[in-house]
């Protein structure tokens, strides 16, 4: 055990007391809250995306929807609100306030602009001057902007992510980050695109295009606006596979930092996304849903974590994970276990046998009020009873040699 760990983490030269930065959404709306979210102890915070003054921005009325389970939780969270509507000056003002107030924290400036060059350079020019110590370029927005040539529309091109990512580079007096959009066939590339462009970071990833629900009454999709709906982006812990999966194809394929976003709920969310090689975590649905404060138990989770494992400082999980994720035609499929069924934890429920028995090998054994049994001739090691089983180490494997 370390008494105390350091979280502290360096980032394209910049240093964040802690991993934890608020992304670029509704909870960094204004200067304000974001100083008031530096007060509850996030490290830092990416503004909500600003754009040319010359840009229309719509925000429609009802524009979030959730996908809950079994109506007991949010899953998934879907938006189809654009970037902050709020003039340039507007911004410049107020970065300059929140540096001044908060001169350690890192203030990172989200932008966003058609794909013209001679937009992105000035924007990154006004914004950098404005005193952030980071531009981050959306080029990742799945809705409404894409439809007018900006966002995803970008992100979506490497010729575009190329381009657009030079001309913010030549004008910006801070380092560049580059955000990605999952909405694509292989997201390595475009990273790899952004990386040759001479972006110092890259963030990953930005909301996942989706269709949230229908009401079966009315057969409107939702979140549905005078009767109809779009497809939005969608957030929160539904999409953290996806957001780990791009995070680690971005770290295996570039040697640029990344700064991982998506589900991140929890500390460990964060841990996970440390091991598969981001250099700190973005946070925006989680607190949409509970608030600024989460950041305090975030803190004392990976610092206990860190402790209790041995770990002196974050830099000693980071990518941890990735030597262990390979190609499937490189898993050992020499590899053989079967379930085993611990009789003394049993609870004798027969969930594991009707799994097996209508989703698996048949391979289950059960008799009402006896502990269930696993035939190992026909185990097939699916594991599809292990995950079902509602007592924790009751199902688990034996190694064989079949």
């Amino acid at each position: 055990m370390v008494s105390k760990p350091d979280i502290t983490v360096k980032f394209c030269k910049l240093e964040l007391e802690n991993p934890f930065l608020l992304s670029s959404a509704p909870p960094t709306c204004t200067g304000e809250m974001i100083m008031r979210a530096f007060e509850e102890g996030w490290a830092g915070a990416v503004t909500k995306t600003i754009k040319p003054d010359k840009t229309p921005v719509y925000d429609l009325d009802n524009r979030f929807g959730i996908m809950g389970f079994e109506d007991k939780q949010m899953i998934l969270f879907e938006n189809i609100e654009e970037v902050t509507k709020r003039p340039v000056g507007t911004w410049v003002k107020e970065i300059k306030e929140v540096k001044k107030k908060f001169p350690d924290k890192i203030l990172i400036g989200s932008l966003m602009a058609e794909p013209k060059e001679e937009d992105w350079e000035e924007l990154a020019r006004t914004i950098s001057e404005a005193g952030v110590d980071m531009l981050e370029l959306n080029l990742g927005c799945p809705h409404g902007m894409p439809e007018r040539g900006m966002g995803a529309f970008c992100g979506q091109r490497p010729d575009l992510i190329d381009r657009l990512t030079r001309a913010a580079k030549r004008t910006s007096s801070v380092p560049v980050m580059v955000k990605l959009t999952p909405n694509v066939t292989d997201i390595a590339l475009m990273a790899q695109s952004a990386e040759k462009a001479g972006a110092d970071a890259i963030s990953a990833i930005n909301t996942v295009l989706g269709l949230i629900g229908i009401n079966i009454d009315t057969f409107e999709p939702m979140p549905t606006v005078d009767g109809k709906s779009t497809f939005g982006g969608m957030s929160g812990p539904g999409v953290k596979p996806i957001g780990q999966r791009c995070v680690a194809q971005i770290a295996q394929a570039t040697n640029i930092p990344v700064s991982g976003i998506g589900g991140v709920t929890t500390w460990r969310d964060a841990v996970e996304y440390l091991l598969v090689g981001a250099n700190n975590v973005q946070v925006c649905t989680a607190v949409m849903w509970r608030g600024y404060r989460i950041v305090a138990d975030m803190i004392d989770g990976l610092t206990n974590y860190l402790s209790d494992r041995g770990f002196s400082s974050v830099k000693d999980i980071a990518g941890k994970t990735l030597p262990k994720l390979t190609a499937w035609g490189k898993l050992n499929k020499d590899y053989e276990v079967v379930a085993t069924i611990n009789k003394d934890l049993c609870i004798k429920c027969g969930l594991c046998y009707v799994a097996c028995r209508d989703g698996g090998y048949q391979a289950i054994k059960f008799e009402q009020g006896k502990a269930a049994e696993v035939d190992e001739e026909k185990c097939d090691a699916c594991a599809l009873c292990t995950l079902i089983c509602p007592v924790p180490n009751c199902t688990t494997w034996k190694r064989v040699k079949k």
